[in-house]
């Protein structure tokens, strides 16, 4: 821990932002990190509460009073070691994590919690600034070779857990660069994509080949994504060539809203929308850009993807933007005893939303409506809910005006052709079906094919992707050499 009368002395010391103004004018990040005086006395809050809550809160399960500690005591390096024992890439997590740690955090019962995501992007920010993170090739080869299909944080930090063990490991990923959902989802004012590259270069140092461009089974019928890759590999061929193949692929499938008038055009996915100023940003050339300029959006979907598409729109210079929202607005502050130390539903304020946006709960699309086959409006209804269930409140119709529309209501499971090529298993809700039990765990039910991250679990967390792409991989190595050392 760090000054046992830490909490009681200093005050949470939240991370600053760059002026709007000044941040519209582009896509770098604009988070203000902490320097390290303000991450050492924010480390000092770090109570001896006896029981970490905060290490079962996160996902990677961070050794997190160890390295508040040693942050306190101005020990960084060996703070970045600790860190990296459990996460392979501190630099995600600390700038797009929601920290579910802190929300676990026993000050949290009734002040405000230590500010862990904070301290974790200092101690990462540093460690690249002095050097100390460097590739950690194997010692030993097992001639064993390892496939790892998408390469998301799941598929990442798999890859790395693999090498590292000693196996031949190639990622292969369908888009034209690494990252998944990083690459081409999160936004590059959230996640400048340097990132990811400089984590690209470590795999390569540590043996791990990267094939971008290539697909893995077949292309799904109708898609209109515009990156995908060149070349095909079929299921069989890897089969035939890899002692084991993992599944590491995100949940890509958005959730659609089958209205009137969903044809009309002005309509699009948020993952039409976010990937193509991705590419832009990263010095592509594309023909027809889908922009925001000049329009009045409106973004159906109240979450992370949302809030992305909201804060895209302002920065392409949208004359208004309007977000919509299903569910009720939540509590402005949640009731601390009864919710710690679990994930609290308040109401969440992102940085996007304070760039300039019009928030609506409670309200449902009925009807997009438009002219000349182009979309001009969308008419809607509030909402509420009665014994369980929505219903739609009498006369409390309204039209909006809209230019374009981003729906952005999440996404439903994998993209159905890379499980089918392999003939994998599904849940119900269309993901590889494959257990997490200690022994033989993430495998699916086709021999030597495991599968781990969103294609398992569904849309969900980076740091839920790189838990399940760490034992992931100790399951795989597990199947290869009888047992294994990585860490679970």
């Amino acid at each position: 821990m760090g000054k046992v009368t830490g909490f009681m002395e200093y005050e949470r010391i939240e991370e600053g932002y760059k002026p709007v103004p000044e941040r519209l004018k582009n896509y770098k990040e604009f988070v203000v990190g902490l320097d390290d005086t303000q991450a050492k006395t924010q480390a000092a809050r770090c109570m001896d509460c006896g029981t970490p809550f905060c290490n079962n809160g996160c996902p990677v399960n961070n050794i997190i009073p160890d390295f508040n500690d040693l942050v306190y005591q101005g020990d960084w390096q060996n703070a970045i070691d600790v860190l990296h024992s459990t996460n392979n890439f501190p630099e995600f997590t600390g700038r797009i994590c929601p920290a579910p740690c802190e929300a676990a955090c026993t000050l949290n019962v009734n002040e405000d919690a230590v500010g862990i995501k904070s301290i974790e992007h200092a101690i990462i920010d540093r460690a690249w600034a002095e050097g100390w993170v460097k590739p950690q090739p194997a010692l030993h080869k097992t001639g064993k070779k390892v496939a790892v299909v998408g390469s998301g944080p799941a598929g990442m930090a798999a890859a790395q857990q693999l090498a590292r063990a000693g196996h031949d490991v190639t990622l292969f990923e369908k888009n034209d660069r690494i990252g998944g959902l990083l690459r081409y989802g999160i936004p590059d004012f959230k996640m400048e994509k340097s990132h990811i590259d400089r984590r690209a270069d470590q795999l390569k140092a540590e043996g791990v080949i990267i094939r971008t461009s290539v697909l893995v089974g077949a292309m799904p019928k109708g898609s209109k994504v515009t990156n995908w890759s060149k070349e095909t590999v079929s299921a069989e061929q890897l089969r035939a060539e890899f002692d084991a193949i993992l599944l590491t692929g995100g949940s890509e499938q958005s959730r659609d809203l089958s209205v009137p008038g969903r044809d009309l055009d002005g309509i699009h996915f948020a993952m039409e929308f976010l990937p193509q100023q991705n590419k832009v940003n990263a010095g592509d050339k594309l023909k027809h850009q889908l922009r925001a300029d000049g329009k009045h959006v409106v973004v159906i979907g109240g979450g992370d993807t949302g809030s992305d598409c909201v804060g895209t729109s302002n920065r392409h210079g949208a004359v208004s933007v309007t977000q919509f929202e299903v569910m009720p607005q939540p509590p402005v502050q949640e009731n601390r005893p009864m919710t710690w130390p679990y994930w609290p539903m308040k109401l969440r304020t992102s940085s996007s939303h304070d760039e300039g946006c019009v928030r609506e709960f409670a309200i449902s699309t009925k009807e997009f409506i438009g002219e000349k086959g182009k979309l001009t409006g969308l008419k809607t209804v509030r909402i509420e809910f009665k014994d369980g269930k929505m219903v739609e409140i009498p006369g409390s119709e309204k039209t909006y005006q809209a230019d374009l529309v981003l729906l952005a209501m999440g996404f439903v499971n994998p993209v159905a052709t890379v499980l089918d090529a392999f003939g994998i298993d599904k849940d119900a809700r269309g993901n590889a079906k494959a257990n997490t039990e200690l022994m033989g765990g993430y495998a699916t039910n086709v021999p030597k094919v495991f599968a781990a991250g969103d294609m398992r679990r569904g849309q969900s967390l980076v740091v839920w992707a790189i838990r399940e792409g760490r034992q992931a991989a100790r399951a795989v190595d597990e199947f290869l050499m009888g047992f294994s050392d990585l860490p679970r």
